[in-house]
This record gives structure tokens, sequence and C-alpha cells, in this order.
């Protein structure tokens, strides 16, 4: 039945992610890149500023919501997941190096659209009568459309967000703990399971301050940590770099050459690649990120909009980066041909058993295993927060015994992920992922003047504020 089940869903996938998520992703990206005046680029800067200039690793309980860097903690735990070690090597072994290319791509106009999505969850968040705040989609989705089909949309999303990030998003984290595990220490499978949702089950009970406590201390430490091993590796490849880098672009248009197959379907499957595993990755798009983003205590929209992209430069530039430059430069780079022995049906092997161990020798597992935990346990944090937020708004007329249900159905697929299947696990995350995208995408473009807009003032803000200063020191 399980492969049964795993052929049916792949097959859906494949549609899905060849036809409909490509054209989605990249259109709406060059859209928002087009109508917010290539917003990533004129405003990277102040994003950056924002990001690191407010940083604090204990932010403190805020009397509603979040502080802006709170908010984009939750965002990147949920964004720099397994989707920056098992899903990039995946995509690496599946669409060659070149899908690297295609990841960028896909991320840079997905910087634009993030910030459309954060903005539009910072315009129709909304505050209960005990200043708890939520926000996200499906709230944006029924501004953008009234009536029957904005609340037909809005439950769309809700029930696939709940199904994708909640229930079935957590097993494919707590699946690739326990695989890691298992093969770094011999820890068997259910017991790395019980163990992940005994822990997740005592922060799930402090709520999003308890959440945003943990994830603001855990995402500078794991990607510390990550980053510092990445350029260990890269140090003792040192000679290979340049080739690695050539790879990737030459790769991006060339891709038979290491995959096989056709011109014409090699680059599909290349580009398919970077696009599923980017949008696994940095999320942009997929309407996930956003219920984070709406809880920033802010001035001003644009404000959150352009800390939101810094988490998606964070995630696919410089994380999900390192693994790509780190499998690479080990599994393929000088003719190796070491990359042919590692199984494409299982990714995690990629990253598990071939690059890190290749520099690291047996450390290699025990240090994958570390950071994988860190990078899925809190997406799992964040995620199981993103999925409470919709099925509040599905069922919340009684919001103690919703969230009591909710969090014991998600605490059991915790559990469930460790012992099942690992790619009927991707899979089923995949197709519930897709299917989120496509009400979030479209409510989206239908706002894209209010997000121009935003842009466009937030620009013209700056301008002013710059006349004025020049000003003043002409003055003095």
């Amino acid at each position: 039945m399980e492969e049964a089940l795993l052929k049916i869903v792949a097959t859906i996938n494949t549609y899905l992610t060849d036809y409909v998520l490509i054209i989605l992703l990249i259109g709406t990206g060059i859209l928002f890149t087009v109508r917010t005046r290539f917003v990533q680029v004129r405003c990277f800067g102040e994003g950056m500023k924002k990001v690191f200039g407010n940083m604090k690793l204990r932010g403190g309980k805020q009397a509603g919501g979040l502080s802006s860097f709170q908010a984009l903690a939750t965002a990147i735990a949920a964004q720099v997941g397994t989707g920056n070690i098992v899903g990039a090597s995946g995509a690496i072994l599946t669409g060659g190096p070149g899908a690297i290319f295609w990841m960028w791509i896909i991320a840079f106009l997905g910087m634009a659209t993030i910030y459309a999505e954060a903005v539009l969850a910072q315009k129709t968040r909304v505050t209960d009568e005990n200043g708890e705040v939520y926000g996200g989609p499906v709230y944006y989705i029924k501004k953008a459309f009234s009536g029957g089909f904005g609340k037909f949309m809005a439950v769309f999303f809700a029930v696939s967000a709940m199904l994708a990030l909640g229930f079935m998003g957590s097993m494919v984290q707590s699946n690739s703990i326990a695989e890691s595990c298992n093969t770094a220490f011999g820890i068997p499978t259910w017991v790395v399971g019980l163990i992940v949702a005994a822990i997740s089950a005592f922060i799930f009970i402090g709520g999003i301050s308890r959440i945003a406590s943990v994830t603001e201390k855990i995402v500078p430490l794991m990607a510390t940590l990550f980053l510092l091993g990445g350029l260990t590796v890269l140090v003792l490849n040192y000679k290979v770099i340049p080739q690695t880098f050539g790879m990737i672009f030459k790769y991006a248009f060339q891709p038979q050459a290491i995959i096989g197959g056709a011109v014409g379907i090699a680059i599909k499957t290349a580009i398919s690649q970077g696009a599923k595993r980017g949008l696994f990755s940095n999320e942009a798009g997929m309407g996930s990120t956003p219920h984070a983003h709406a809880q920033a205590n802010v001035k001003k929209p644009h404000d959150q909009g352009v800390v939101a992209m810094i988490g998606v430069f964070i995630d696919t530039f410089v994380v999900l980066t390192m693994t790509a430059l780190v499998v690479i430069s080990t599994l393929y780079a000088n003719g190796s041909t070491a990359w042919m022995g590692v199984s494409k049906t299982n990714a995690m092997q990629a990253a598990v058993t071939a690059a890190f161990p290749e520099s690291f020798g047996s450390f290699g597992n025990i240090f994958v295993a570390i950071c994988l935990f860190f990078f899925a346990f809190s997406t799992i944090l964040s995620w199981n927060f993103f999925g409470k937020i919709n099925a509040l708004y599905l069922f919340g007329k009684n919001k103690k015994v919703t969230t009591v249900i909710y969090s014991v159905i998600a605490i059991g697929f915790i559990f469930l992920g460790s012992v099942l299947k690992n790619d009927l696990v991707w899979e089923l995350t995949d197709f519930f992922n897709y299917l989120m995208v496509i009400p979030n995408v479209i409510a989206i473009i239908a706002l894209s003047a209010l997000v121009a807009k935003e842009a466009k003032e937030a620009k013209k803000a700056k301008a002013e504020a710059k006349n004025e200063e020049v000003k003043e020191t002409a003055e003095v």
C-alpha cells in the first residue's frame, strides 16, 4: 500500500512541479520584482541593517506579537530545515550541480515575493480581545476575494497549511532527525521520535512566546555551527572551489552531460529540481512564513517586508549554498564519480554518508546529525505554530480545545514521521506544500497594487528623510 501511494503522489507532484510550480514561482517573482522596482536590490542594505542592527538573542515577551527579530528568527527556523541539507543534496543528485543555479534564480525572485507576503500579512493581521495577534495568508486571501470564493480559497489554504506544516511537514523533519541519529549514533529511530515528540510537546505548551524565545537563540547558533563546518570542508577542498562554481553554472544549461537524457528533458529536470527544492528551502510564495512576519511589531509593513527578504537570502544564498559547495566539491569536482554511488532516491545519503564524511571521516556523520537536529527541530516548532493559526481559523470557536486537539495530533505525526519510509514522507510533504502555493500566489497577485503602493511610499519617505538630513546638514 505504501509503495502504491508513493507512486501516485510522486506522479501528481511531477506534473505540479514541471508545469504549475515553475510558472507560478518564477512568474510571481518577476511580477513583484518589477512592481516593487527591484525591492530586493534597492532595499537589501536596509534589510540587513534592520536585521543585524537590532539583533537580540533575548528579545523578551512582547505585549502582543513579537519583536521584528523574533518574527524573523521564527521564519528562518521554518526556512532553514532539512531542505538546506537533504533537499539541496537531493536536487543535486537528481538535477545535477546546475540545479543550484536555478535555486539561486528562484531565491532572487523569491525575495520580492516574500516581501509582498510579509507586507500583506502585516496589513491584514488582526488582534483578538486578549491581545493575541493573528495573521497570515487566510486573512489576505479574504481581503483579495470577497464572498464565497474568498471563503473557499481561505479554507482551502488553511486545510493545506495545517496538513503541510503542522502534520506532514513535521514528519519530514522528525524523519530526518531520526535517520541521521540512527546513522551517526545507532539509536533506534522510534526512540529518537519519542524524544523529539516529548521536547516538542513541552515547547508547544508555552505558545508562540516560548517558540520565539527558543528560535531566536537556536537560529544564530545552528547557522554559525553549520557554516563553520562547511567552511572547514571548503578550506580542505580549496583547490577545487573555482571548479565547483564552474560546474554549477555549466550544468545549469548542460545538465545532460552529467545526468544523461535529451537536452530539453535534462534542462527541465534541473530547473524543476531547483524550483521544487528551492520552494521547500526558502518557502517564498508558499505562504508559510507570513504567519511569523504578521506577528512583528513594526512601524510600517515595509519594515518587516525588507526583513523578510533577508530570511530568504540567509536561507538560500548562505546556508543552502554552503551545502551545495560541500557536496559538489567532494562528490563531483576533479572528475570524482563518488556521486554515482549515492542513491538518488535517498538524498540523506548525499549529506550523511558521502559529502561531510569525505572530509571529516567518521565525525562527518555526527556533525550532520547535530546540524540536522537543530535545523529540523527548529522547523518543527515554527511549522507547528503556523499550522495552529490555520487550525484556529478553521475550528477556533473554542481556542483552548482546538489548540489541545491540534497539538496532540501534531505530536503524533512527529513520532510517526520518525518510523515511516523517507521517500513517502517527502512526497506527501511536497504535495501539500504545492497545494498551499496555489491560493497564496493567486491572492498576492490580486493584491499586487497594494504591495507596489507600500514599496513606493517607503521609497518616497526614504528620499524625503534623506533630503531633510541634507538640508539640516547644510544649515549647520
